[in-house]
Formats: C-alpha cells, sequence, structure tokens
C-alpha cells in the first residue's frame, strides 16, 4: 500500500509482550496531519488513554517522519517525537536533525508508536523484517557518547540510535533522548523511555518511498538549496545562534539570575567571541542540510581533540550561563558538556538551577550549597540532578515541583508555562512572546510559538500588548506548526520566497502528487494547534494555565537608563481572550464537539495486522 512520498502505515510496539503490529494509515489522515508533529498528535490522541501518568507503561512514545524525510529538499531529515510530558502533564512534541531520521523512514513506517514497559533494561531494535528487544545491562549506566559509541561498536554503522543517558534511567523529569550529540525531548522524554526501561531504539532499513515527480523535485531541491546559502541564513551559518547573546543583552531581553528584574545588573562579558578564544570553532550542518548552523566550540582548555566539542547554541549558554549568574565561557561550555552526556536539557537544567540559587539566597533553602554565578557549584548540581543525590532529587523534578517542594513563597519564583521553564527572552520586554508562550500547548517553548520573531521586527512595539498582538501570535504558531509537521528547519522560511505557502504547496505535489492550495496548508496549521490543544484538553487543561509567573506582572523590567517596562496584567488577560476567540475557542479556551470529532477522524478505523 506504498504511496508517494508515505509507506502509509505505522508500527505499534508493546515492549512489555514484544507485540508488533503494522497499522494502516489513510490518506485522509495524512493529508490532514502531513508528518512529524501533526501525525505525531493524531497518534498521541488516539493511543494515550485518559489522564495516563506519563511514566505509567501505557503512555505511548511516539516518532513521526515526514513525506519529505528521505528526499532531496534540505533540512528535511528531521523526525518528531511525541509524548505526554512527566515535567507539564501535557503534550511535548520535539523535533531533531539526524540520520537517525533517514533509517527510521527506511523501516518501511511512517511513525513507530511505543508502549509498554520492558522486563528488563533493554533496547528496541526495528528493521524492515523484525522488531526485537535486547537485553541493555552492558550500556545502562553510560553516558550518551559512550553508549552510542559502543551500540555501533556492537550492531555496526548502518543502524542509527536514539538513546537515554543516566538522567533518563533516574527518571528526571527534564531528560532528553539524544541521537550523534543532538537531543530532543526537553520536556522529559527520556525519563518516558527510560520509564519503560529502554535504553535506545535502532532503527535500520532499505525501504525508500517514491516520489511523485523526481525531475521537479530536484529542481525545487537545487532552488531551496541555493536560497538557503544566501543573506537570509548568513549570520547563522557564520556565526551560529550564540550570537544572540549580544543582540539580546542590547535590547534589554536577556534574562540573568533567575529573570531578575533589574536590568541594571546584567552586563554579562559572554559573547560569541569569548567562547572562540580558547581554540578553533568548528561549523557543522545536520543531516541532509546545507546551511551549516550548527557551531562545536572546545569544552575545556588545553585539549583540541574532536570528543572534547561541545554544541553551543543560545538557549544552553542563557540558561547555564547569565541566568545562573555565570560568566566563565570555560564553566558554560563544561556545563553544556555534562548535559548532553549525562542526557538532560540544558533549559529546564539551567532555569531549575537558577531558581534555586535564588531561594537560597533569599533563606528559603538552607544546607544547599548554591549560589548565583558559583561555576563549581553548577557543575556539580548538574551531575545531582542527573542521578538524583542528596539535594539533587528535588531539583530533578523541575522549577516548578520544586516551589510546590519548598512551598510558598519559593513557588514565584519558578519560571514556567504549564510546568516547562521559559527559554532565553525576558517576556516583560518581548510583550508579543509573553502571550505567546502563555498559550502554547506545551509550555514555555519559544519553538511553536515564535513569537519573538514579531518583537525583534523594527516595526514592533514590544513593550506593550496592543491589538494586533493576538493576532501576530497565531500567525507564528500556524508558520511552525507547518513547518514541524513536514518537516522543515524554521531557517529555510524566507529562502521560501514571497510566499512561502506556494513553495510548501509545489514540494508536497513533487512528492507526494497532491494538488493544495495556500488555503489548505493554513488549516492544516489550524488543525495541527487545535490537535495539540484537544490533547490537553483531554488530560485535564483548564484556562487558568495559560498565564505566566506572578514575578513578571508584579515586578517591572527596569533598564539600564532606569526606564520601568511593566507587563499589565489585564492587557494580558484581554489577548488571551482574544486568541480564543480568533481560535473558534469558547471563553474558557475549549473546543466544541464537532471539532473534536473532526480532529479524531474517528471513522479512520485501526485495522491491527500482523507485523512480521
Amino acid at each position: 500500500m506504498m504511496g508517494y512520498g508515505y509507506h502509509r502505515r505505522y508500527l505499534w510496539i508493546d515492549v512489555s509482550t514484544g507485540e508488533a503490529r503494522a497499522i494502516p494509515l489513510e490518506e485522509e489522515v495524512l493529508r490532514a496531519y502531513l508528518g512529524g508533529v501533526g501525525l505525531g498528535t493524531w497518534l498521541l490522541l488516539r493511543h494515550a488513554p485518559l489522564g495516563v501518568d506519563p511514566l505509567a507503561p501505557e503512555a505511548p512514545l511516539v516518532v513521526a517522519f515526514s513525506p519529505l524525510v528521505g528526499g532531496p529538499l534540505t533540512t528535511s531529515a528531521k523526525f518528531a517525537i511525541v509524548s505526554k510530558s512527566p515535567l507539564t502533564n501535557r503534550i511535548n512534541d520535539s523535533l531533531c536533525s539526524s540520520r537517525f531520521a533517514l533509517a527510521g523512514k527506511r523501516t518501511g513506517f511512517d511513525a513507530i508508536v511505543v508502549t509498554g514497559r520492558a522486563t528488563e533494561p533493554s533496547l528496541l531494535l526495528v528493521d524492515e523484517e523484525r522488531v526485537e528487544l535486547v537485553p541493555a545491562a552492558t550500556w545502562w549506566g553510560r553516558e550518551i557518547r559512550a553508549t552510542q559509541e559502543g551500540l555501533e561498536g556492537k550492531f555496526g554503522s548502518r543502524w542509527e540510535s536514539l538513546v537515554i543517558g543516566p538522567a533518563g534511567e533516574h527518571l528526571v523529569r527534564f531528560a532528553t533522548v539524544s541521537h550523534a550529540g543532538r537531543h530532543a525531548g526537553r520536556g522529559g522524554t527520556g525519563a518516558v523511555l527510560g520509564a519503560k526501561q529502554l535504553k535506545g531504539i535502532l532503527v535500520r532499513g532499505e525501504r525508500t518511498v517514491r516520489v511523485a515527480d523526481p525531475q521537479r523535485l530536484g529542481i525545487l531541491a537545487r532552488r531551496l538549496s541555493a536560497a538557503s546559502l544566501g543573506p537570509a541564513t548568513e549570520k547563522y551559518r557564520e556565526l551560529g545562534t550564540v550570537a544572540n547573546l549580544a543582540t539580546l543583552q542590547r535590547l534589554h531581553a536577556l534574562p540573568t539570575r533567575n529573570f531578575s528584574p533589574d536590568y541594571q545588573s546584567r552586563a554579562f562579558s559572554l559573547s560569541r567571541a569569548s567562547f572562540a578564544e580558547s581554540g578553533q570553532v568548528v561549523r557543522r550542518s545536520c543531516a541532509a542540510c546545507g546551511i551549516g548552523c550548527e557551531h562545536l566550540f572546545v569544552s575545556s582548555e588545553g585539549r583540541r581533540d574532536a570528543d572534547d566539542r561541545v554544541r553551543l547554541e543560545y538557549e544552553n549558554v542563557f540558561a547555564l550561563g547569565p541566568l545562573c549568574g555565570v560568566a566563565d565561557p570555560a564553566i558554560v561550555r563544561r556545563a553544556s558538556h555534562r548535559c548532553d552526556e549525562l542526557g538532560m536539557d540544558t533549559m529546564s537544567a539551567g532555569a531549575t538551577l537558577a531558581m534555586a540559587m535564588e531561594c537560597v539566597e533569599r533563606g528559603w533553602w538552607t544546607g544547599v550549597p548554591l549560589r548565583f554565578g558559583d561555576g563549581e557549584a553548577l557543575l556539580d548540581g548538574l551531575e545531582k540532578i542527573a542521578r538524583r543525590d542528596a539535594f539533587g532529587d528535588w531539583l530533578a523534578e523541575g522549577s516548578r515541583r520544586l516551589g510546590e517542594l519548598l512551598g510558598e513563597p519559593a513557588c514565584s519564583l519558578a519560571a514556567h508555562v504549564k510546568g516547562l521553564e521559559m527559554p532565553g527572552y525576558d517576556p516583560r520586554t518581548m510583550q508579543t512572546l509573553a502571550v505567546g508562550l502563555a498559550v502554547a500547548a506545551r509550555g514555555a517553548d519559544h519553538n511553536r510559538s515564535g513569537a519573538y520573531q514579531r518583537d525583534l521586527s523594527p516595526q514592533a512595539d514590544r513593550f506593550r500588548i496592543t491589538p494586533r498582538t493576538p493576532l501576530d501570535v497565531m500567525a507564528c504558531e500556524e508558520e511552525a506548526a507547518l513547518y514541524d509537521s513536514l518537516i522543515l528547519c524554521k531557517f529555510v522560511r524566507r529562502a521560501l520566497g514571497r510566499d512561502p505557502h506556494e513553495a510548501i504547496a509545489e514540494m508536497l505535489e513533487a512528492t507526494v502528487g497532491w494538488h493544495m492550495t495556500p488555503g489548505e496548508l493554513i488549516e492544516i496549521a489550524h488543525r495541527v494547534i487545535d490537535a495539540r490543544h484537544l490533547f490537553n484538553e483531554r488530560q485535564g487543561w483548564t484556562a487558568d494555565e495559560d498565564t505566566l509567573p506572578e514575578r513578571f506582572f508584579q515586578e517591572p523590567a527596569i533598564l539600564s537608563d532606569g526606564t520601568r517596562i511593566h507587563l499589565d496584567r489585564d492587557d494580558f488577560r484581554r489577548a488571551v481572550q482574544q486568541y480564543y476567540a480568533l481560535r473558534g475557542w469558547d471563553g474558557c479556551g475549549r473546543l466544541s464537539e464537532s471539532r473534536q470529532r473532526e480532529l479524531l477522524l474517528e471513522h479512520c478505523t485501526d485495522v491491527h495486522n500482523p507485523c512480521f
């Protein structure tokens, strides 16, 4: 039943029993959700029991590919991994660029759904001929690089692996999954895999899919590659996202010391240059990408070998540097390297440590050796979190739960939305983003909202909420939902020309053979956003969650010239209500029953067939 661009089936596996089934995917489902985050969300809705504990055997973990994976289009070698988050108890959808996406789709499936809990630490092997669980005691307890090197030595280079580190094994609620040093699942996907007693998933296959018009697709691929190497991506190609440190500091939007409101104390010497001083910076590309925005820096002094290089992006530098009051680039490099090796999200780790540091500073948590600016304490804290050692056991719960454990008033210092820690932008000085983070289904995730784009545009009034704010939030969400379902890197959006929807429709027609109008693509984005919201509704979401921590309303940002910037609570609430109305939701942010039925596509029944 293979068709253009798709295998038209997904694989469901119960690791408790070893049962595996191939389940058809009807064209109506694929046209409705495309792939990636869209298809992953639909599968999560179908397989996740209501109110399921994210770490329970019944909780599904979905790996979803897309019709573009395996084709010649630049940045398309990506996969989505979707689950219920143990950090937020809401949807957790992440993306990763790697050869795992290419090998995974070659298994002959458009997605893999994993449920159950293995009887012992195990590896899940999936290829086009079999599904197998093998013991993983040899690798249990190993860090990321040692695990992946060991797996390659054992199974060979044709297998691509997605693994967890010690943080996932110890069910740290912001543990990640990793392939070749690239991480995904900052809401705790690594803990979901660890709870299933899976050290990793290995994939291998040779099944390819046809495309509808190979010649036309090749022309489009060459055109996109040429455009993606132009001025639109030059900054990231040459400098990487670490260069944003200087930009956001200049705009009074770089958070420091757990989102301290006083910008007069925010002079940080960290910059891209400060990280590059100790040695060569290596630029690399993700799989099937010609942009090459990834930059590797040496992680410690005195070494220059490949094993000592660490990927630095703006978000991990912000979270482990300024947010924790740390200005030493060597410490930030080491901290990023340790998070990568331990398998945990740098943003949540840094934000939770920063909250703990402020609690200690205020005398609300005693006997804990954490202080702003103390780099060695930061490094020690990361090790303790990953193995839930001593006070690290509480930190491993994330900032929201840490506040609950410490009690009021510590809760007020947790910088999160829905339990997911804030990214590296101060919402008081980027107020379109403030609304975007609040209403995002995943929580405080700038990649699903993207509203910071509007705040950084020259014509924006980023210091206040305007009647246009909800419209801008919607537009940014819809752009992200479409790219994340295709899947394409958002860095190519400016390379698609004046009307990206026309370019995307042309890609899909050449790949899958479908003729789609820009209006149909916009409706797909609407549907994906509604489906993610529906999952949250079915798991207990209420409108009270669509807000920001109290400190952002109570404490104005104080700029370097003494100007105070307030985030007005009433304006904020009105913007959220207007956003609900624009989405077609009711005043409590809920979808109608007819829309719910439409999203679930209940008439597309599952037909469970033996897989092999």
